[in-house]
């Protein structure tokens, strides 16, 4: 972590974060009206925060991840993880842990359980 001015520290955000948002969500057909509906979310946040999801200002909390990675069928690593690349088909059937990308892996920090 990046030390802050008056001692506070900057977290590390994911690169791809964003893209892999509004790659969910125009996969899944939805209007980004439509895509807080299919969360369930529409009388919890407005549909410009998933405006600003998609463009890196905001992030989603832990518990909104956690719908949007069901909603695409993949683990919630898939979304956060910069090394692992969206399936090409959304929502998967079953859980995907996701396909390691291949340009650029970002470095892993802990290694990550095997799923299955």
């Amino acid at each position: 972590m990046q030390a802050e001015s008056k001692g506070e520290f900057k977290r590390e955000k994911p690169k791809r974060l964003a893209s892999k948002l509004r790659e969910v969500r125009t996969t899944l057909e939805l209007s980004q009206g439509g895509f807080i509906k299919h969360l369930g979310l529409d009388t919890t946040i407005e549909r410009d925060y998933v405006s600003k999801w998609e463009r890196g200002i905001l992030e989603p909390t832990l518990p909104q991840l956690l719908l949007i990675a069901n909603a695409a069928g993949v683990y919630v690593d898939v979304l956060i993880d910069d090394s692992l690349d969206l399936p090409e088909k959304l929502p998967c059937k079953s859980k995907h842990s996701g396909i390691k990308a291949t340009q650029n892996p970002a470095p892993k920090h802990s290694p990550n359980p095997k799923r299955d």
